[in-house]
């Protein structure tokens, strides 16, 4: 709801934590800072090697002997192994679902539009946006579907917490992520629709846990991905993103995680996206009346300071366009 009184919004002690792409980067990092807190985690990523070593880094970091971590090999862009991943995490934690499911796996391949292989634009839709429907799907299904042995309570249950990650390029992109934006910002519509339908569940359904919807926006960070985007990226879109804010995974995931305590739905990483993200939202949930006011202001003046930005940013691309030819790159003026 995004309030400004002290309570934890998102509590994880004794809680079970589904991550996927929780192997490295931001999801690993994310992993270990929950493990702090008292939680158990299941890890997801292809690679079965990275997921043991990933599980023995959280366990170090485990507050509680009691606590337990599992991880599970899957390529979540396919719907059966979604659906495998929430049966399986279901299994493992007493067959009950996972409480929280955050969706880390992703990736970028940062070129121009015309330069990119055209299987490209299919593998961001999947790695990105479906691997996040097929997951919500199947978690979604597990946590919404009553039973007619609901316990009645006299309080409300803790809420259930399904977790996308977008971009900085889900409210603005520039040249060089085209094929890589148009998936990041269908995460943001997917949340904002998403977090709207919640309503008539916990309408309906009283006795169940509530679920809410969010989404983090993470800064850049000098991770292997990054490492692997920079091999494709063209020298003028590396130009464009020179002033971005550059963030450890552990302070990223810190930032995203105390954003989520305090009950953001839209959690920003950095003023730069919280500043872009205050001129776009839109329809998107404001998070209470009092935040919803702030981004108003900051979105009178962000109409204004979006339109000198745009303009300074094709101001470079023509220029760079002039100086250097059409690859992007420095050393060619191939047209």
């Amino acid at each position: 709801m995004g309030s400004f009184i002290s309570r934890n919004e998102f509590p994880v002690d004794g809680r079970t934590i589904l991550i996927t792409g929780g192997s490295s980067g931001l999801g690993l990092s994310a992993a270990c800072q929950f493990a702090a807190k008292g939680a158990n985690v299941i890890i997801v990523a292809r690679n079965a090697t990275k997921l043991k070593d990933a599980v023995k880094e959280i366990q170090s970091s485990a507050r509680s002997p009691t606590q337990r971590f599992h991880s599970i090999a899957a390529d979540v862009t396919t719907v059966a192994e979604c659906s495998r991943v929430v049966k399986e995490s279901t299994s493992w934690n007493d067959n009950t679902p996972p409480s929280i499911v955050w969706c880390c796996a992703g990736s970028a391949h940062p070129t121009l539009f015309i330069n990119t292989p055209v299987d490209q634009f299919q593998t961001m839709m999947d790695s990105n946006y479906f691997s996040c429907v097929y997951m919500a799907h199947a978690i979604l299904n597990l946590w919404l579907r009553p039973s007619s042995d609901t316990p009645s309570t006299s309080s409300p249950p803790p809420a259930n917490h399904l977790i996308f990650t977008g971009s900085f390029v889900s409210f603005f992109s520039f040249a060089g992520f085209t094929p890589y934006s148009p998936s990041k910002a269908a995460i943001r519509s997917l949340s904002d629709s998403l977090s709207q339908e919640m309503n008539l569940y916990a309408a309906a359904h009283p006795t169940l846990p509530r679920v809410r919807v969010h989404t983090v926006f993470p800064s850049t960070m000098p991770t292997e991905s990054l490492e692997s985007e920079n091999k494709v990226k063209t020298d003028l879109t590396k130009s464009l993103e020179e002033d971005d804010t550059v963030l450890s995974p552990e302070e990223c995931a810190r930032r995203a995680i105390s954003g989520l305590e305090r009950g953001e739905e839209l959690v920003t990483t950095s003023g730069i996206i919280r500043a872009v993200m205050a001129g776009m939202l839109g329809g998107s949930i404001r998070g209470g009346v009092i935040k919803g006011l702030v981004d108003t202001v900051l979105a009178w003046v962000m109409v204004v300071a979006m339109v000198v930005v745009r303009w300074d940013m094709d101001r470079k691309v023509r220029t760079w366009g002039r100086e250097h030819g059409s690859s992007g790159m420095k050393e060619s003026r191939g047209r």
